[in-house]
Formats: structure tokens, C-alpha cells, sequence
């Protein structure tokens, strides 16, 4: 099977993927969720003329002209609206929130009034008829359109629904991810690693993927390179329902990479294999069932960036959104050599260069760029995007970097 090129893969990827379906939550539950279905106004907002300020409702005939003096008449504190009515020369003593008295149509400030005496006031500024008011449905209406599906409900749409009355939204359903971990040589963090055993990581860092992009993780486990113990892994991840299986390692053609021939002998279709990037060459996408499998290369640094390449787009793409990459323009730190035919993402260190290159990203590559190697990746940023067959480039030609964080 020959390599597929990155942006190809991911456009196969994506073309057999659809939004998954929608579910109510509390509305205290669905911050940063995608909203299902468009929402309209339950009610009027505000649902009656209120102050805008405190002060006193007035007759805004009563203080066009000064001097005005006001007997004040009542209270109107918000949630406490006043019973009465406001007749010409009287005033009711008003909160910001509060509705505004009958025959009142003015909010004259309490910074522009002082003390007259016997229970009156006397205005110092004049106040033009209306100010200081919030009309009744200033911010929306009962059965105003307010939020249009596919939106992501942060705090501010949040908010308005629920000012909208809104105790629950249709939002769609968050992905199911299931991890599984293959490899003898596996242990869990604080084990004790055997001769030749090593500390698996990958199962975490793809966790911390999934949940960072409001998806759910199941970590089903670490699996030896035993066919029955990973097809049992698989089912495990059917039987809760995965909408994406991820394998880590196992997935190539060695004597102990078992995990295509199990899936595939459990109904999967193998969608393609093998891609023409630098680390992840043997990235594995495959349909089981309703499930997406992706199977991700064992090496870290491969399962990473197969990771944002391919997991992040396929989870936007279920949850409802659109993954946008943070790809920019730079320049190069630092010579590079002339490319094969893999497209190369390079760990690097991207920040704005000296005054000379004003707010221009130097990228800096790492001189190791082993796919083993995490701790370069922890240290970068961003990674050079190496198109296939490109030439060697000296230091200040301009380059792309996919920003990291």
C-alpha cells in the first residue's frame, strides 16, 4: 500500500466521519459543549421598563427645568417593585434593576439630587424624559432567536440562556474515546519495569488530548501482544460504546504487531495505512462497526503528533466543530537539510525574533529529532511543517510551524 499524503489522509479521515447525536444537559452542565438545535427567548428581557441606575423615578416633565424639588413617596429596591403610582412632583427612591414605578418615565440620578427637607429632594441636574431607563425587551423579546445550533456554549452563551429561562440545552453528545495500550514491554507509571520493559505514557498524553477537546477518555488498559487479550480489549471498548478506538503501538507488520490482523478479524475495515510524514508513518484508520479506529504509531513522539494531526480533527468533527490547526508563518532559527518524500514535522521552539524581525516567529529545531525523544517534544512549542522533497533551507528562510501551546 502506497504512503498517503498527510492532507489527504485527513480528508478520508473526516469524509467518513459525521456529527455524532444530541442529548439534554442542565444548563449549569453545558459550558464549552456545542449546542444541538437552535434555541429561541422564553422570555423578555428585561420583562418590564427598568432603572439602569440608582436614583429616583420621576416624571421627566417634573425636571426639565430647575429648580425642581420631589417628595419622595416610596421605595423601590430591585425584586421590590413599588405598588403605587408617581404623580407630578413625586419620586420613588430606585435601585439599578429595579422596574419602574407607574407614571414614572425618567431615572434622575442620586448624584445629581441633595436633601430639601420634609421628605423631599431637590434635583440638581435636569434629566431628559426617558434616560436612565432600560426599555422591556431591550435585550431580547420572547421568541427572539438567540443561539444558532452549532455554537459553542462559553460563558457568554451560556449566560444568555439561561437569562432566556433556559434550566436545559439539546447539545451534542460528547465522543467516547476508548485507549488501548499494546506491548510486552509496558508497565504502568511507579511499576517496577522489568529487563527490557519500559513506562508507558502514550495511554496518558492521548487522554490528556481527548479530554482537552471536550471528548471522553476510557483508558482500557495496557494489553500484552496477545491476540486474545487485544481482541478482548476491543470488544471491551465496543461494549461501552466507543465512538473512536485508539491503539498504541502494534500496528505495523513485525512479528509482534498483532493489532490490524485482530481488528481486522473482528469485522474492521481497513480504511488506509502507512502515511508519508516524519514521525507516524504507520498510522492505521480503519471502521469497526459505528466505532472509528485509529491506530496510533508506539513510538511517543509519533503517537503525539499523529495525535493533533488526526485525533483532534476526527474529535471537532463528532463533537460538532470545526478543528482549525494554529498554523503560522516563521522563519528559521537554524539551517535545515534538504527533505525526502515524507512531509517532516520538526520539534522547535517558536517565539517572536529580535527587534530586526519585529513580531516575526523564529523556529528554532532541535538538533535530535528521534521519535522516541519526549523530552524535546516537551521542551518545543511548535513543529516545523517540512513539505515532501523540499530543499535545504539556511537560517532565515521562511517556514510554517504548527503551534504546540
Amino acid at each position: 500500500m502506497a504512503l498517503l499524503p498527510v492532507d489527504a489522509a485527513l480528508d478520508r479521515l473526516l469524509a467518513g466521519a459525521e456529527r455524532l447525536g444530541a442529548e439534554t444537559v442542565p444548563v449549569a452542565e453545558a459550558a464549552w459543549r456545542v449546542l444541538a438545535a437552535p434555541i429561541a427567548a422564553r422570555r423578555t428581557q428585561p420583562p418590564f421598563p427598568a432603572s439602569a441606575m440608582d436614583g429616583y423615578a420621576v416624571r421627566g416633565e417634573d425636571i426639565a427645568k430647575l429648580p425642581a424639588f420631589l417628595h419622595v413617596i416610596g421605595a423601590a429596591p430591585a425584586g421590590k417593585p413599588f405598588g403605587g403610582t408617581v404623580g407630578t412632583g413625586q419620586s420613588v427612591r430606585i435601585f439599578t434593576g429595579a422596574p419602574l414605578p407607574d407614571g414614572a418615565d425618567t431615572v434622575l440620578l442620586q448624584e445629581d439630587t441633595k436633601p430639601a427637607g420634609d421628605g423631599r429632594i431637590e434635583a440638581t441636574e435636569a434629566t431628559a424624559t426617558g434616560r436612565n431607563v432600560r426599555a422591556a425587551g431591550l435585550d431580547f423579546r420572547a421568541g427572539d432567536p438567540l443561539l444558532a445550533a452549532g455554537r459553542l456554549l462559553d460563558p457568554a452563551a451560556v449566560s444568555v440562556a439561561a437569562a432566556a429561562n433556559h434550566a436545559a440545552l439539546p447539545v451534542v453528545r460528547r465522543p467516547l474515546v476508548a485507549i488501548i495500550a499494546t506491548g510486552d514491554e509496558l508497565v504502568p507509571p511507579g511499576a517496577d519495569p522489568g529487563p527490557g520493559q519500559i513506562v508507558a505514557s502514550n495511554n496518558l498524553a492521548v487522554s490528556a488530548i481527548v479530554a482537552a477537546d471536550g471528548a471522553r477518555a476510557l483508558d482500557v488498559g495496557i494489553v500484552p501482544d496477545d491476540r486474545e487479550a487485544i481482541a478482548g480489549a476491543v470488544r471491551a471498548a465496543q461494549q461501552a460504546g466507543a465512538d473512536v478506538i485508539v491503539t498504541l503501538g502494534g500496528a505495523s507488520v513485525g512479528d509482534h504487531d498483532l493489532v490490524q490482523g485482530v481488528l481486522t478479524g473482528l469485522g474492521m475495515t481497513l480504511e488506509f495505512w502507512k502515511i508519508a510524514m516524519r514521525p507516524g508513518k504507520p498510522l492505521m484508520v480503519g471502521r469497526l462497526g459505528a466505532a472509528h479506529v485509529l491506530g496510533l504509531p508506539g513510538n511517543p513522539v509519533s503517537s503525539l503528533v499523529c495525535s493533533q494531526l488526526f485525533l483532534r480533527p476526527l474529535l471537532a468533527r463528532l463533537g460538532g466543530r470545526t478543528h482549525v490547526p494554529d498554523i503560522r508563518p516563521a522563519v528559521l532559527g537554524g539551517g535545515m537539510k534538504a527533505n525526502d518524500q515524507r512531509q517532516d514535522y520538526v520539534r522547535a521552539t517558536a517565539f517572536p525574533g529580535s527587534a530586526n524581525s519585529g513580531t516575526t516567529l523564529v523556529a528554532t529545531p532541535f538538533d535530535m529529532q528521534d521519535s522516541s525523544m519526549l523530552a524535546t517534544l516537551a521542551a518545543a512549542n511548535a513543529l516545523i511543517i517540512r513539505e515532501p522533497f523540499a530543499p535545504a533551507a539556511a537560517q532565515g528562510a521562511p517556514c510554517r510551524v504548527l503551534m504546540l501551546r
